[in-house]
């Protein structure tokens, strides 16, 4: 099987490794293991992964800290793995760069569907990717104009301004106040319901997989596809 892309498993748990290795590995992808954050940091020159499956419980330092230093030293795409849940923790790890949160214990399928969805966007960055297309639905950034089967849908500002900030990070999850600063700007940081409205307006005009489209993380915020 020709290999479909690279991940790097970061985990100080040998038994965590082995079992995403082995799912990885059936799903195509070559896998690169690291124990520490001193792993990750010198396997990211190397090793030049695609993806990073990242703990935050390592026993030489925070996850947490190794998200920003990741975005600036590589391309890869970071998901979160992880035994907390609380979604301070979630926000936290999104807001410095994080493009999914996964808790442990995860089912493996649910996994390599997180992994296949932000691969499939890597290849469009925030600001080069005019055009973002999922399923039925295409999004025109450039010239602010959304379709279905090609037929043009009527948005209003601010539900343009919800799915474009989406849009330019396809299969990114984005916060609660990632999307209100976007949109409303800071002063809005608590303002979750006009996040709601605007989401249950998106989906009716979207028709049929709106829900599929505009993805909830319950508590955090929304991802596109």
């Amino acid at each position: 099987m020709t290999a479909i892309g690279k991940i790097l498993v970061v985990d100080d748990e040998p038994a965590i490794r082995r079992l995403v290795r082995g799912a990885l590995e059936r799903g195509g992808y070559t896998v690169v293991e690291g124990a520490t954050g001193r792993d990750a940091l010198n396997a990211l020159p190397i090793d030049k992964p695609d993806l990073v499956l990242l703990d935050l419980g390592l026993p030489d330092r925070d996850g947490l800290e190794l998200v920003p230093l990741i975005r600036a030293r590589s391309t890869a795409r970071v998901i979160i793995i992880s035994a907390r849940d609380q979604t301070s923790e979630k926000v936290a790890a999104l807001d410095l760069g994080a493009d999914d949160f996964v808790t442990k214990p995860f089912d493996t399928e649910e996994l390599l569907a997180r992994i296949r969805t932000s691969l499939r966007h890597q290849l469009s960055s925030e600001s080069d990717a005019p055009v973002v297309e999922v399923g039925e639905v295409r999004i025109d950034l450039a010239m602010r104009r959304v379709e279905r089967a090609g037929a043009e849908i009527r948005l209003s500002p601010k539900e343009y301004g919800f799915l474009a900030e989406l849009a330019k990070r396809p299969g990114r999850v984005l916060t609660h106040v990632q999307l209100l600063r976007g949109v409303w700007g800071p002063a809005h940081d608590d303002d979750v319901e006009y996040l709601r409205v605007v989401v249950r307006s998106l989906r009716q005009k979207l028709g049929e997989g709106g829900m599929a489209l505009i993805r909830n993380e319950p508590g955090v915020g929304y991802r596109l596809g």
